[in-house]
């Protein structure tokens, strides 16, 4: 029986992520499970919905933090060492707003030239909902709760306090543009 895309993307993750970084782990299976939910949003896309949010984090990885900017380790790891759907590697090198980080530590360009923004807003929008509304250990949360968590395990004025404070009115607005698709999609025809 031939592999999905989500089982591989599962397997991949957890050999990255659950015996090294177990949280992180917890983090990305709760993900997973928000992409679970958005069948309606992603449509023929949710597969690879839901192997973003799996692998969202895998670059945080000690092998492969060799930037130590997670996403873009992530996103080369995925292309570099399997090959993977451009589509997906650009999915997690860009998730939730990570161009603003990235502007941050000096590599805006290099993640622009090498993974540039996927352009469907629906999916961008729905790996950031799902990033957004799960806590560290993978339950539920809001995207305010979320960025409030990050700020204060971060510091305010660390690099990723200020990052996700600038990026916060985006990401709110993304987690709202996905529960207002939801809304739609669940609505009888």
């Amino acid at each position: 029986m031939t592999e999905t895309l989500p089982q591989w993307a599962r397997r991949i993750a957890e050999q990255e992520l659950a015996d090294t970084l177990p949280r992180r782990w917890s983090h990305s299976q709760g993900v997973a499970r928000q992409a679970e939910q958005l069948a309606a949003v992603a449509g023929p896309d949710h597969g690879l919905l839901v192997a973003a949010a799996v692998l969202h984090d895998v670059g945080y990885a000690p092998r492969l933090a060799l930037t130590g900017f997670h996403p873009l380790d992530g996103a080369r790891f995925l292309r570099d060492e399997h090959g993977a759907d451009a589509r997906l590697v650009r999915l997690v090198a860009n998730h939730s707003i990570a161009l603003l980080e990235a502007g941050e530590r000096g590599l805006r360009e290099t993640l622009e030239d090498e993974f540039p923004m996927l352009d469907d807003q629906v999916l961008v929008d729905a790996l950031i909902f799902c990033d957004m509304t799960t806590t560290p250990d993978g339950g539920p949360t809001s995207a305010r709760d979320r960025v409030a968590e990050i700020v204060n395990r971060y510091g305010v004025g660390t690099l990723v306090g200020r990052f996700i404070q600038r990026a916060q009115p985006e990401l709110e607005a993304a987690v709202a543009r996905t529960e207002h698709r939801l809304a739609v999609a669940s609505q009888p025809r």
